[in-house]
This record gives C-alpha cells, sequence and structure tokens, in this order.
C-alpha cells in the first residue's frame, strides 16, 4: 500500500508544482493590480484563473470530443444491426466474433465509446493535484513550510483566507471555520454544481437521444449518465475543501457553456 502511494505522489507532482505556478501567478498578478495579498477573493481569483487557463488548454480535446460524439451518433444504426444479429447467442465464438465486429465499427466511424470520458480524464490529476494542496494547506501552515510554488508565507495566507466566512481550506468533512457557515457554503456550491453536472448532461443526452432508438446503447448509457454524474459530483463534494468546489464549480458552468453552444450550433463532424 506503500508503495502505491508513493507511485501516485510522485506521478501528481509534476501536476501539483503546475498547479500551484498557475495560481501564484493569477495571486501575485491580482495582487499587483491592487487586491489584498491575503484576501480571500484574491485567492478565490486565482483558482478561477486556473479554471480558465486548464480549461481553454483543453478546446481543442473538447472539439475533438464534440466530433468523435457525433461519429458515435452515426454509428448507432450499425451498431445496432450487429447486436440484433447476435442476439440469443451466448456462446464464447459468438460473443468473441460481435466484440471483433464492434472494434472494426469503431475503427470504421473513427471514434471509441470512450471519447466522451477523455476532457475529464485529462482534468483528472490537475483536480487531484490541486486537492491535494489545498488540503494540506493548513498541515503545511502549522509547519511553516510551502507546498509546491507556493511558499510559507502565501501558504499562510491561504489558509487563513475565506470567502464569505468560509475558509477556502475548510470543508464538510474535515471541518476548519465556523461549521454553519462552511455548511451553508459547501452546500450551496454542492448543489450548483450538481444543477450545472445535470443540465449538461441533458445537453449531452439530448444530442445523442435525438436521431437514436431509445433501446439502443447510447441512449441506455446518456440515460444512466445523466443522474449518475450529478450524484457522483453531489457525493465527492462533501470531502472537497472550498477552494477545491470553487474550482469544479467554475469548471462545470464552463462545461456547461460550451455544451450549450454546441447545441446551439451544431456544425458538420
Amino acid at each position: 500500500m506503500g508503495d502505491s502511494v508513493d507511485v501516485v505522489a510522485a506521478v501528481l507532482e509534476p501536476f501539483r508544482w503546475l498547479v500551484s505556478v498557475i495560481m501564484v501567478a493569477f495571486h501575485d498578478g491580482l495582487s499587483s493590480a491592487g487586491m489584498p495579498p491575503a484576501a480571500g477573493l484574491t485567492w478565490t481569483l486565482a483558482i478561477v484563473g486556473l479554471v480558465l487557463v486548464i480549461r481553454a488548454a483543453l478546446i481543442p480535446v473538447f472539439l475533438a470530443q464534440v466530433r468523435a460524439q457525433r461519429r458515435m451518433n452515426r454509428l448507432q444504426p450499425d451498431l445496432k444491426e450487429l447486436q440484433d444479429r447476435y442476439k440469443g447467442r451466448t456462446d464464447q465464438a459468438s460473443r468473441q466474433a460481435m466484440a471483433q465486429e464492434q472494434m472494426a465499427l469503431y475503427r470504421k466511424h473513427g471514434t471509441n465509446p470512450f471519447s466522451a470520458c477523455l476532457p475529464l480524464l485529462i482534468q483528472a490529476p490537475f483536480f487531484l493535484a490541486l486537492f491535494q494542496v489545498l488540503s494540506g494547506v493548513s498541515n503545511a501552515s502549522q509547519q511553516g513550510t510551502g507546498i509546491g510554488a507556493m511558499g510559507p508565507a502565501q501558504v499562510a495566507q491561504f489558509d487563513s483566507a475565506s470567502i464569505f466566512g468560509a475558509p477556502l481550506s475548510a470543508s464538510l468533512v474535515h471541518g476548519g471555520g465556523d461549521p454553519a457557515t462552511v455548511a451553508v457554503l459547501a452546500v450551496a456550491m454542492i448543489l450548483l454544481m450538481i444543477g450545472c453536472q445535470f443540465l449538461t448532461q441533458r445537453l449531452v443526452a439530448a444530442r445523442a437521444m435525438g436521431t437514436q432508438d431509445p433501446g439502443s446503447p447510447l441512449v441506455r448509457q446518456q440515460k444512466i449518465l445523466l443522474y449518475v454524474l450529478p450524484l457522483v459530483f453531489g457525493v465527492g463534494g462533501i470531502f472537497f475543501p472550498i477552494g477545491v468546489l470553487a474550482y469544479w464549480t467554475v469548471s462545470n458552468l464552463w462545461t456547461l457553456g460550451q455544451q450549450y453552444l454546441v447545441a446551439r450550433s451544431p456544425g458538420p463532424a
């Protein structure tokens, strides 16, 4: 177990540095513009800046994802025909042949069933790195050490920074600050995060289901994700520090805006 933790920490270390470098750059820029360096709003805007940088860098990946989703939609009639052809055939040879033909269809259409998850997977190490940075602020502040590119003074600033009375390093589960204030802000952000995720998934599902057989695998998958993803974000949110909730809420708002623009301007695949 210890070796696995060490490996994960080593893999995430470059992301921790990159996340902290971007946050510090925005923080220093905002401080130079006249905002108080220790203010919670300054650090919150630095987190928002981090979101904008990461999501802007992911725009090419998002566009590739949209094209892959459209190719997946065109694939569905062929996939349904294949599944109907093998319906009721449960022997090993038939299952293997069906799997091979499915892969051939994916190659023919230039897509795969996991294409929709790509932006989320790419974001994951940055999100985990941010979670580690913000979760470790209190301990680092007590020990007088830095985290990544954040020096000891900046760590102490962040540890004492709050927004709407709730410390950015506090969370529902791990505490910090006034419990009632933290709970109100955390729950409000979690609900906003869940709402954005639900609306985003509805837009994605509407595109997937618009021209598809209601019983197709893609439609079933989208119906499941419509409720599962918001639930995952809601449960996970109780463990996130306020700063991480701010990151994920802004990121979900960005995603909702992207999907709305795609829904309004479908364009060619």
